[in-house]
C-alpha cells in the first residue's frame, strides 16, 4: 500500500504557518485611542475654555491704547451701570471690597501687589468710579488696570 511520509501529525500546520510562529512579537503600536482621546480632550477644552472668562455685560468705552499681555488668572472687579460692584462674577457691596479681594488670593502680603483689572460700564459716573479707585487704593491694592474696549473711539460731535 502506501509509504509513509517521515512527518508527525503534530508538527504539520495546515494553515501555512508552523506552530513556532504563533507568538511573534508585534511591533506596530496602535495610535486609533490615542487620536480618540485628543479628540476628546480637545473637545473639552473648546466647551470649557469660554465658560472661564467673565461674563458680566458691561458697556466698556474704546481706546486706542496698545493692547497688554493679560496674565493667567486676572482678578476682575466690575462696577455696573446701577454701580454694583462685583469681584469676578460674585456682587459684593463697597464696604466689603477690600475683604472679598482677600478671599480670592492666597492669603501671603504679595497678594496685595497684584494687579487688579477694574471695569465699569459707560454709564457709570466718574465720581462712583472714583470712590472704587479709592476703596481699593485705601485696602493697599495699588496696582490697578482700567479696562477697555479695544478700537477707536467715535469723534465727539461738533469736532471735526
Amino acid at each position: 500500500m502506501g509509504t509513509s511520509v517521515g512527518r508527525d501529525l503534530d508538527s504539520v500546520d495546515f494553515d501555512g504557518v508552523s506552530d513556532d510562529d504563533d507568538f511573534e512579537e508585534a511591533h506596530e503600536i496602535n495610535v486609533t485611542p490615542f487620536i480618540d482621546v485628543m479628540l476628546v480632550l480637545l473637545i473639552v477644552f473648546m466647551v470649557a475654555a469660554p465658560l472661564s472668562t467673565v461674563d458680566l455685560p458691561v458697556d466698556l468705552p474704546t481706546s486706542t491704547a496698545s493692547p497688554q499681555k493679560k496674565p493667567d488668572k486676572p482678578l476682575y472687579v466690575t462696577v455696573k451701570v446701577d454701580l454694583a460692584v462685583a469681584v469676578g462674577e460674585t456682587p459684593v457691596k463697597r464696604v466689603d471690597l477690600v475683604h472679598a479681594i482677600d478671599l480670592t488670593g492666597t492669603g501671603d502680603p504679595s497678594d496685595r501687589d497684584r494687579r487688579i483689572f477694574l471695569r465699569a460700564d459707560r454709564g457709570v459716573p466718574y465720581g462712583e468710579l472714583m470712590d472704587v479707585l479709592e476703596i481699593l487704593r485705601t485696602g493697599g491694592y495699588a496696582r490697578i488696570a482700567l479696562v477697555a474696549l479695544e478700537g477707536v473711539p467715535a469723534s465727539p460731535a461738533g469736532s471735526k
